[in-house]
């Protein structure tokens, strides 16, 4: 069926206050969705200085700051002018995109008014409690987002593996792919730059480790420090940058003091920035799909990942990067130690995964989103 005029309302814990993977996925998603001529509005906190302004029209609900992420905004409720804006609205679709109050309350809504629900997974929430000696609420989570997941009609997911897990999980049967592109003009080899490398105080002969992300513990920012740590043990010369910040870079900093911190970096900076790095290290065990590592492999640099949900998609082992047992640090070693001691093996690597990323392209990725739209649609009308 023809999406053309379709209505989405989509809903979201962080949409453009504070720039991540997700909601940039997010906000391309809705840029596409526009550009095939529907009509999107979406629903999520606002702040007075959000990150980015945000791809189409913006709706704001009530929130409260996250005790001890205070950058973060905990949705308490679908209020009362969000929901006549929504039925003004009429949507055709609702699309959740995190599993918090804001989304129960927009399934329970969708569901009263027989509108089908279509939910984006993109982190592994059951897996943060690990991060903050909180071990033992991870099965209370699992089965609070099982329970949202099963209330939806669909799921995508952005990896094979993650769509693998979801299902084993019992989240719901009805899980398809919606994996991720990357831009390409952004991220390529030619945006490596020697002269800006020394203005980071980095030598043209030096072997940098990089790391891309927010900083946050949950991004695996113990065992990148504990791992590079065992690096200078062995004499393995190295220099370490990291892009990013979060509210994690002082604990970072004082774990890996020698590591070069080029703050926040976006667009054209951002690409020079990691095609400047000789070797990627992603230890995160938190990620669906891995939007960093891409963006890494489309930069000729060579990857070495947990070997977890979203990485494991992405880089195949021995021939774009190297996959190791999550919290394994000697492995982690071992496989850092074979791209910083052998740069042929390193370029080599790096250019099959520049070859393996050319294949993602938005638009094509997107497309998936609104294949699994239609079919909702299709299947609620039978």
């Amino acid at each position: 069926m023809s999406v053309d005029g379709l209505r989405v309302a989509l809903f979201s814990g962080n949409y453009n206050y504070v720039r991540d993977g997700a909601n940039q996925a997010l906000n391309r998603l809705v840029g596409y969705l526009m550009r095939q001529g529907m009509g999107v509005r979406t629903y999520s906190p606002v702040v007075d200085q959000p990150a980015f302004a945000p791809t189409g029209p913006l709706v704001g609900v009530p929130a409260v700051p996250i005790p001890g992420r205070s950058e973060y905004r905990m949705p308490v409720a679908l209020a009362f002018a969000a929901r006549r804006d929504l039925g003004r609205f009429a949507p055709h679709i609702v699309h959740v995109s995190s599993p918090d109050l804001l989304g129960h309350r927009a399934v329970t809504w969708a569901r009263q008014r027989g509108i089908p629900v279509l939910a984006s997974v993109h982190t592994r929430f059951e897996t943060y409690p690990r991060y903050y000696g909180m071990q033992m609420l991870e099965p209370l989570m699992l089965r609070g987002l099982r329970r949202f997941y099963n209330r939806c009609d669909a799921l995508v997911a952005p990896s094979p593996s993650m769509v693998s897990l979801l299902q084993e999980q019992g989240m719901n049967e009805d899980v398809s792919l919606w994996t991720r592109g990357v831009d390409h003009t952004i991220f390529n080899a030619d945006r490596r730059d020697l002269a800006w490398r020394r203005s980071m105080g980095i030598a043209d002969n030096e072997r940098v480790v990089g790391f891309l992300g927010r900083l946050v513990m949950e991004k695996g920012l113990d065992v990148f420090a504990a791992s590079v740590a065992q690096l200078l043990e062995r004499g393995v010369a190295h220099r370490v940058m990291v892009i990013g910040e979060g509210p994690g870079r002082d604990w970072f900093a004082a774990h890996v003091p020698e590591a070069i911190f080029t703050g926040h970096q976006t667009g054209a900076e951002l690409g020079r920035a990691v095609a400047s790095m000789d070797v990627f290290f992603n230890p995160s065990v938190t990620e669906t799909f891995g939007n960093v590592t891409l963006e890494a492999m489309a930069c000729a640099v060579p990857v070495v990942a947990a070997a977890a949900t979203g990485s494991s998609n992405l880089v195949k082992h021995q021939v774009t990067g190297m996959l190791v047992a999550p919290q394994n640090c000697a492995g982690f070693v071992e496989a850092l130690s074979g791209y910083l001691l052998d740069p042929a093996l390193a370029r080599r690597h790096g250019t099959a995964g520049e070859r393996l990323a050319s294949d993602y392209d938005w638009d094509s990725v997107n497309s998936a989103v609104t294949g699994a739209y239609a079919r909702l649609l299709r299947e609620r009308q039978d």
